[in-house]
């Protein structure tokens, strides 16, 4: 059975990579086959979710042998709203907290409006106010082909 308030797998899985970018040190890009297999997201969605990503200006891609992708800007001005409004945009729990209201004929009488507004308030509230730095998986381990080119062996005697 389906679950009535279950997000997209679109939304799952973007959230995911956006997370994974966070974590990248600044400068840095990776591919989108690193973040496929780091967060487990097949890469012919990746594809197509990062593309909807640079669209709405949240991920850079940069081509070339040390391209690949970054954030467009700062994880600390990046909701999860954001996110997840770019790839499913507006964020509505249902047809009467729609903002054209014309789902529902009973909107103006009906005694569940303010509970499904509420609810809706809340849950955008959540999404807004999480940035993706605090969301940012430290513990994943990133190095950066380039420099991991410069850096010369060390001889122990």
């Amino acid at each position: 059975m389906a679950n009535a308030f279950q997000i997209s797998r679109k939304m799952e899985y973007g959230t995911r990579a956006m997370v994974f970018l966070a974590s990248l040190p600044d400068g840095m890009t990776t591919s989108f086959r690193e973040i496929g297999r780091k967060m487990d997201i097949p890469g012919e969605f990746l594809a197509k979710i990062l593309k909807t990503l640079a669209k709405a200006k949240l991920v850079r891609s940069t081509r070339g042998s040390h391209g690949g992708y970054a954030l467009a800007r700062a994880a600390s001005t990046i909701t999860f709203l954001d996110v997840i409004e770019a790839l499913e945009g507006p964020i509505s729990l249902n047809v009467c907290t729609a903002p054209d209201h014309d789902g529902c004929a009973f909107t103006s009488a009906c005694t569940m409006y303010g509970v499904w507004r509420t609810g809706q308030e809340r849950m955008l509230e959540v999404f807004r106010s999480t940035k993706l730095d605090r969301l940012a998986m430290r513990s994943l381990r990133h190095e950066s082909p380039v420099l991991k080119a410069r850096r010369k062996p060390t001889l122990e005697a």
